[in-house]
């Protein structure tokens, strides 16, 4: 390997680098001198690594792009207050209580982002018996596809019981096993969690529902500190959860009248989602007044969250200063 110094020049002044997968914060991290202190572009009141990918290619078009590894105590800082405002926010839940009950669903490790096209995801979900997962089967279903932790809906279903039933779709098996864990210790029977790619099962399962489809939620959010993949590339761009067959199974399924809120940080993932509501102007349409008051900035994001309660990683992206791209769309056919 190349000396350090040399490395990080070639870095620091573009030259076409490969082959070697080291991110930026490494290579800038590294003494020019074994006796030498780091570079002081690591002072974190100079340096910081937020939504930083390096291409070691030198292109946009070949070799591998490295997000950049957090290392300065800015972000660390932002982790730790973004896990106590997560606590806060869901304090009325107090899920704290059942921690101790089974220490295996605390904190869980996890992958933040897996293949939806691995082998291993392909089967479709089992449907349930909808009579024995809800109360009543009848009520108007909200589902909310990539439930991540399942905090969001838990606090939707503790929150509003009587009007709708909610069903988290998340396809990291560990994920689905707490939350359901948490169904169980609530004594909810108005949520239910399941372990299922959307882009597989959602037909199946919305289609055998006895109620109404009548809110479909797609919060999508990547950050530095959670690493979700949007799968920038292009060739890539067919793993992301919303594709043409998902939206046409959405559009079949959904109630007239109904509601489809989706939310990015990634503001090309955000521009994916909107152009594929938009190019169906005969069923969806965009709403951009929420009650009796105009609700969205002049390129139609919407400005508040309008669900009364903030994801974990809406929470994360806020506190990092990352900006949030929702939008919102009614069936009108």
């Amino acid at each position: 390997m190349k000396h350090p110094e040399a490395i990080a020049s070639r870095v620091m002044l573009g030259v076409r680098w490969s082959g070697c997968g080291l991110c930026a914060a490494h290579v800038l991290r590294w003494p020019t001198t074994a006796t030498s202190s780091p570079s002081p572009l690591l002072d974190p009141t100079t340096f910081h690594l937020r939504r930083l990918f390096l291409n070691l290619s030198g292109d946009s078009s070949g070799g591998r792009s490295w997000p950049c590894c957090p290392v300065t105590n800015e972000v660390s800082s932002v982790a730790a207050r973004s896990t106590e405002v997560i606590e806060m926010e869901y304090a009325d839940l107090n899920l704290k209580d059942f921690y101790g009950v089974n220490p295996q669903l605390g904190h869980l490790r996890i992958r933040q982002h897996v293949n939806p096209l691995s082998s291993s995801f392909s089967a479709p979900a089992e449907i349930p018996d909808w009579k024995e997962v809800f109360r009543d089967a009848t009520l108007p279903l909200m589902v909310d596809i990539g439930s991540g932790s399942g905090r969001f809906l838990l606090w939707l279903a503790k929150n509003c019981p009587e009007t709708r039933n909610y069903l988290g779709l998340e396809i990291r098996q560990k994920l689905v096993q707490r939350s359901q864990f948490w169904v169980k210790e609530l004594r909810l029977k108005n949520i239910h969690f399941m372990f299922a790619n959307a882009m597989v099962s959602f037909e199946s399962l919305v289609a055998s529902y006895p109620g109404p489809l009548t809110l479909v939620s797609i919060l999508v959010v990547n950050l530095i500190l959670q690493c979700p993949d949007p799968h920038f590339k292009k060739k890539h761009h067919k793993r992301r959860v919303l594709q043409e067959p998902l939206v046409n199974s959405i559009a079949e399924n959904l109630s007239r009248g109904g509601t489809v809120f989706v939310q990015s940080d990634v503001l090309e993932v955000a521009l994916d989602m909107r152009n594929q509501f938009d190019d169906r102007p005969d069923i969806f349409s965009h709403v951009n007044v929420i009650g009796d008051k105009p609700s969205c900035d002049s390129q139609g994001w919407v400005l508040h969250n309008p669900m009364g309660i903030r994801t974990e990683r809406e929470i994360h992206a806020k506190l990092e200063g990352a900006r949030i791209y929702r939008r919102i769309y009614e069936k009108v056919k």
